[in-house]
């Protein structure tokens, strides 16, 4: 997983991720609002880590979404086949708070 933090301003996250054929992002939390730009791929399969079904997710190139917070751990796996990668705009409650605090 590639992960590049692009800008940090006040409470304004800007962050490029990246995910090979079948990688995923560590569990995580989503607490914030977020906005997502993809730049490429065309399935993500939404996991969560209480043992509900996963959720497949059509993407593609230019789709862009609003994102509400939510506290369910969960992760993504990009199903391919191509490189899945986004850019993400992060809502923060306060300046250097987590974007997605991963949950062990």
């Amino acid at each position: 997983m590639g992960e590049q933090k692009l800008i940090e301003r006040d409470n304004v996250v800007v962050r490029r991720q990246s995910l090979e054929l079948g990688e995923a992002t560590p569990w995580h939390l989503d607490p914030y609002e977020r906005v997502t730009i993809v730049l490429s791929g065309t399935a993500l399969s939404i996991e969560y880590r209480d043992g509900g079904a996963p959720d497949r997710v059509a993407v593609s190139p230019g789709q862009t979404e609003r994102e509400e917070p939510t506290l369910r751990p969960h992760r993504a796996v990009n199903l391919g086949p191509d490189r899945y990668e986004e850019v993400t705009v992060f809502f923060l409650e306060a300046p250097g708070a987590e974007p997605q605090p991963v949950v062990s």
